[in-house]
């Protein structure tokens, strides 16, 4: 089998994390070649390098929406299919997903489209919203099949009418086991979030909770980069959190920093199945979330952590207070989370189904591929 990756970044992300967990998974049951725009010789171009898999660069698959760019670009995965003759394109992230499933229905090869979040989920500005569903709507007639990360993601497209109801399924995200274990009742406690600095992230929501708690002992460590981090940096300066607040920029040793941890946060305004959750709950963390796209499949509320509404300051911190003053219970929603990543979350679950995915879709399993075009 060949099969053919794309996606459009190449840096840091849960998207890349999902892709190079495949890469390893795969790369002696088939052959593999990864794509990626041209300019992100980043974090997943060297990972796959080092695994020996063959990558290749697009100089038009870029972000954002650029009509006459991303008609190049199309051409660019056309040829590029034409010369590899994969068995399987499978695309990951929003231009990488368009622009894949239209060139290899073009040229008569199987596509399958992992879709991490939805761009038309709740939180998102309507004219992206707008935006989003057009080109998805497009996309899902021509492509094989959609693998969701959450119900809830399959929800969506089946409410907005994205893609048939047999071309799209459930795979829950996976990761990896460590052996690196946190202690959620140490004291002080330390608050952790690992997201990037982007708009789906809401790190002021997090700073702004924490600056009513500032009688309890806590400190903060904040994991990533991206183009708000000075804005976030400025923001905790002037709420007098700057000596409280750690910004650890890009790191790969995140099971280290977690096991470190007592709590684990995630303040989100839209979300697929986020990676970091499930890392959280790996380590035993007690996990604060935004009850937004799929969180809420990992977190079960009151029994591996709190679900918070999509912007709620007040309700944040009282979760926040309420794990930082009860080691106990720090200890109790931490190993009960434990159990719930062991039972649902591993990375060979994923991967089993992925590879099944994989085979049944190139074997012309009828259940995937018998949605008309028309």
């Amino acid at each position: 089998m060949r099969i053919l990756y794309l996606i459009t970044r190449a840096e840091p992300g849960g998207a890349q994390m999902h892709l190079l967990e495949l890469l390893r998974a795969f790369r002696d049951r088939a052959e593999l070649h990864l794509a990626v725009g041209r300019d992100e010789e980043d974090f997943l171009v060297k990972a796959a390098r080092e695994l020996g898999v063959e990558t290749h660069l697009f100089a038009h698959m870029v972000q954002p929406i650029r009509p006459a760019s991303d008609l190049r670009g199309l051409g660019e995965v056309r040829d590029l299919i034409r010369r590899l003759r994969p068995n399987l394109v499978h695309a990951h992230s929003s231009k990488a997903g368009f622009l894949g499933r239209l060139a290899a229905r073009s040229l008569g090869v199987r596509s399958v489209f992992t879709a991490h979040g939805w761009a038309f989920t709740d939180g998102v500005s309507p004219a992206r919203r707008a935006l989003a569903l057009t080109l998805e709507r497009l996309a899902g007639r021509v492509g094989d099949l959609v693998l969701a990360v959450s119900e809830r993601d399959r929800e969506l497209a089946l409410r907005y009418r994205v893609v048939p109801a047999e071309r799209i399924r459930v795979v829950w995200n996976g990761v990896p086991d460590t052996p690196l274990r946190a202690d959620p009742g140490r004291h002080p406690p330390r608050i952790v979030m690992v997201g990037r600095f982007a708009p789906p992230k809401d790190h002021a929501l997090l700073l702004r909770a924490l600056a009513g708690l500032g009688g309890l002992p806590w400190r903060l460590d904040l994991v990533g980069q991206g183009p708000l981090l000075p804005e976030v940096r400025a923001l905790a300066e002037r709420l007098g959190l700057g000596e409280r607040v750690r910004f650890l920029g890009k790191r790969l040793d995140v099971d280290r920093i977690l096991a470190d941890a007592q709590v684990f946060v995630l303040t989100s305004n839209w979300e697929g199945l986020p990676l970091s959750v499930l890392e959280a709950m790996r380590a035993g963390l007690p996990v604060v979330a935004s009850d937004v796209g799929g969180v809420r499949e990992a977190v079960v509320e009151g029994r591996t952590g709190y679900l918070v509404p999509r912007g709620d300051e007040g309700l944040l911190r009282e979760r926040l207070a309420l794990l930082l003053q009860d080691p106990h219970l720090r200890v109790a929603l931490g190993s009960e989370g434990r159990r719930r990543y062991e039972a649902h979350f591993t990375l060979e679950r994923m991967l089993r189904q992925v590879w099944a995915t994989y085979e049944e879709l190139l074997a012309g399993g009828s259940s995937l591929v018998q949605a008309s075009l028309e």
